[in-house]
């Protein structure tokens, strides 16, 4: 393996993130300390507990897994798809990196990026509520091995995309509206049984729910079948990574 490409990639996407941290380290937190006023301070007051944790502690993972899985989304797949559209992938693609190589670079630096807001984010929350974590070490793995899911899912989006229409409609239009109904406000054990089944459906749930076990030992699916949930879904966005390589889709052409 070509460990000095490597590292000079994944340097050179961490730098991206640094250059402008208002807008790729900032905004998501300041975004997400606003829901936090709202619900965990405003609403919770209202609410209560929920399984002997504060409405406001209890929101706390949903809020973290949300601005997780968006930023490494986001990361990866403006980074891939941005030598498309300048026109410098053909110098990434003549580099003496093998697709494995390309795709950990790309993967472990929004990975990273995801991992630096997430703890920032909780960091401020602590501002607001005490928030322990029972698992800390099950904590990050949930953390990181769903940054680096999406990571690998962003770029499956930044490749499969043509336009920037098409890069923002998984963050805007389906990874938001799954998140908001992957369980981040409440448990989905006060929806009735119907929506309660429905909400399976939803790969979000198992990350936060996951997450939120890793907190407080308290969940609405059983912890194993939420990693394993998240290691399929890892499977396969690899799996279709790899096809898009072989095959060159929309990178060689």
């Amino acid at each position: 393996m070509n460990i000095i490409g490597l590292k000079t990639l994944y340097l050179k996407e961490m730098s991206r993130t640094f250059r402008v941290p208002g807008q790729t380290l900032l905004s998501p937190v300041l975004t997400t300390a606003l829901y936090f006023i709202v619900f965990g301070s405003a609403v919770g007051t209202q609410l209560g507990s929920i399984d002997g944790v504060s409405y406001a502690q209890y929101i706390v993972p949903g809020l973290i897994m949300m601005a997780l899985l968006t930023n490494a989304l986001s990361a990866a797949s403006s980074g891939i798809y941005f030598p498309k559209f300048i026109g410098t992938k053909y110098e990434l693609l003549s580099a003496p990196l093998s697709y494995l190589e390309i795709t950990l670079g790309f993967a472990l630096a929004s990975a990273s990026r995801a991992m630096i807001i997430s703890v920032i984010i909780y960091l401020v929350s602590l501002f607001f509520t005490p928030i322990p974590i029972e698992h800390p070490l099950l904590a990050l793995l949930f953390a990181s091995l769903t940054a680096f899911a999406f990571s690998l899912f962003g770029l499956v989006i930044g490749i499969w995309a043509d336009s920037f229409e098409k890069l923002s409609i998984f963050p805007v239009l389906i990874i938001t509206p799954l998140s908001f109904l992957g369980g981040i406000f409440y448990s989905i054990d006060i929806l009735p049984p119907l929506w309660q089944k429905l909400s399976l459906i939803n790969p979000i749930v198992y990350m936060i729910s996951g997450l939120r076990w890793s907190f407080f030992g308290i969940t609405d699916i059983n912890p194993l079948i939420s990693f394993g949930m998240i290691c399929i879904f890892t499977v396969a966005c690899s799996l279709v990574l790899s096809w898009m390589f072989r095959t060159g889709y929309r990178i060689k052409s």
